[in-house]
Formats: C-alpha cells, sequence, structure tokens
C-alpha cells in the first residue's frame, strides 16, 4: 500500500482503540462476471489491512456473514438488466453512505449492453423454451440510471490500485485521487513507443481514460477502451484515424462495442459510424492493418 493509504488504515485502527466503530463495507453484485469483486479479493496482503479498518459487512462472494445495514460504504458491480435489479439497487442505495460503482457493467452497462442495439426478446424467444419464465429488461443499464452513485470506478476489471486508493480515501475523509488524462499518458509514463505511429496499429489509447497502466500497448497491441471514453475524448477525429489506418466501417463499429458499448460518447460515435454508406458495404474498404478490430473480443 501506499503511504496515503497505510496512513488511512492507521488512522482507523486508532479510532478503534478509541471505542470508535469500524466503517461498514458491504459488496453487491447485479448483472456480471464477478471479475471486478475478485480484484478486491486479490489485493492479498493488502486485503488483511482492509479487513482491519473496516467491518466487511456484506460480501458474499468473500464471506457467509451478514451483518445488517445501512453500511457506511457500498460497492457495486454489476448492471440492471431486470425489474428484480431495477428494485433492488434502490434498497441497495438507500441504505448505503457512499455507493461506488467498480467497472464497465456498473459504470456503463458492460458487454452485456449490446442487448441495447437488438430485440432482447427476440434472442429470449430463441435461446429459450419457456421464454414467459425469464423476467428481463430490454436494456443493459449503469448504475447511474436508477440511483444516485457517489464515484465511478472504470474498466474491465477495475485496477487494483485504484481500488486501493479509494478505499484509503474514503477512510481518510478526503478525495480519491482517480486520474482522468488518457492511456497515452500512461504510455508516455512507460516509456511505450506508440503502436499507433510506429506500428500502424489500430489504437484506442487517445480517447480511453487512464487506469490500467497502459496494460495492452505495453505488449504491442492496440488499445481496446475497457476503460471507457476519457472525459474530453475526441472521437469523430479519433474514427479519422482508424480510417486512416485502414479500418473498414464495420471494424471501427466493433473496436466501440465492447466491454463499454453503453457509454454514451462510445454507443454514440458507433451509431454515427454505423449510418456512413461504406458500413453497409464493407468490400468498398479492402485494406487492413496488423492489430485491426477482426482481434478485438466479440
Amino acid at each position: 500500500m501506499t503511504t496515503d493509504q497505510t496512513s488511512a488504515v492507521q488512522m482507523t485502527n486508532d479510532h478503534k482503540v478509541g471505542a470508535q466503530r469500524k466503517p461498514t463495507l458491504a459488496v453487491w453484485k447485479f448483472a456480471s462476471c464477478d471479475g471486478c469483486q475478485l480484484t478486491l479479493l486479490n489485493c492479498e496482503d493488502e486485503l488483511l489491512s482492509i479487513a482491519g479498518a473496516v467491518d466487511i459487512a456484506y460480501f458474499p462472494e468473500a464471506t457467509r456473514a451478514v451483518a445488517e445495514g445501512p453500511y457506511d460504504v457500498s460497492l457495486v458491480e454489476g448492471s440492471i438488466t431486470t425489474p428484480h435489479d431495477a428494485e433492488r439497487i434502490r434498497e441497495v442505495r438507500a441504505m448505503s453512505g457512499t455507493l461506488v460503482t467498480i467497472g464497465a457493467c456498473a459504470t456503463a452497462g458492460g458487454i452485456q449492453a449490446l442487448r441495447n442495439l437488438t430485440d432482447v426478446y427476440e434472442f429470449r424467444s430463441i435461446v429459450y423454451a419457456h421464454p414467459e419464465y425469464v423476467q428481463t429488461l430490454d436494456r443493459s443499464t449503469p448504475i447511474a440510471a436508477h440511483v444516485d452513485v457517489d464515484l465511478e470506478l472504470r474498466g474491465c476489471p477495475i485496477d487494483k490500485g485504484q481500488l486501493l486508493e479509494t478505499l484509503a480515501a474514503l477512510l481518510a475523509g478526503r478525495k480519491p485521487r482517480i486520474p482522468t488524462y488518457s492511456v497515452c499518458v500512461e504510455c508516455k509514463k512507460r516509456n511505450n513507443v506508440c503502436v499507433a505511429v510506429a506500428h500502424g496499429t489500430p489504437c484506442l489509447g487517445p480517447v480511453t481514460q487512464a487506469g490500467c497502466g497502459a496494460l495492452c500497448p505495453s505488449f504491442s497491441r492496440g488499445c481496446y477502451g475497457c476503460f471507457g471514453p476519457q472525459d474530453s475524448a475526441n472521437l469523430p477525429a479519433m474514427t479519422d484515424r482508424l480510417r486512416a489506418q485502414g479500418m473498414r466501417e464495420p471494424e471501427v463499429v466493433r473496436l466501440y462495442r465492447t466491454f463499454n458499448t453503453g457509454a454514451e460518447a462510445f454507443r454514440a460515435e458507433s451509431a454515427r459510424v454505423a449510418t456512413h454508406p461504406a458500413a453497409a458495404h464493407p468490400a468498398a474498404s479492402t485494406q487492413t492493418t496488423r492489430g485491426s478490430a477482426e482481434e478485438a473480443p466479440a
């Protein structure tokens, strides 16, 4: 842990000595893969300090012990995809002092927000023998579409360092230091050679919020935007750059529609590109480059 994080934990332990109760922490799951919850469990040595600084009151992924709310801090993973989830998140909000959404599912609807682009009820009728028993919403939406959110941690999954920084900041009563610049800055910090400039690899780093440590570019791969759009991203210029590198319109659309397909900036730009005449006739552009969207996740 960093010095600030260690100080925050010590501060809380001091309160404990002074007969003050420990802050309560709850971790909630909605529609997701559990990867962001596992990030907390994977904190390993730091987890012991966290457990000593807070009372982990509700965390089914880690323990069967449950303490009734209200809770000082709630970490919420996953998107809202069912009527029951829409009701449950309002209950979680009501019993949470501070609500932090963690991961692309909770902050942007996740990769399951691809359902927003089509008729989910048609899929349901094809996949399930008795679709009438499946209760679902026609869209996958982020937590902030339903309740007030105090802080968002981006990523698929979230970054361990950002999670620890957030918990330490909340314990110390200060604002978490979460970067809002682009992945390009992280590449510069790591002295990475720009994969877009040096190799012609399509890369969303210029429009993606930092937090991953420029993981993909560090291995000569283009950024896929798993931390979502940076707050001042110029998406039309990014699209022009991708086209100049030889990507066809369907490939550009697919690159925007992955982990954060429901993030408004990516959603709007992918919709704009999808209406381009060339998107309906992909054979009109045949040049592709290394690292194209054909390698991107489905």
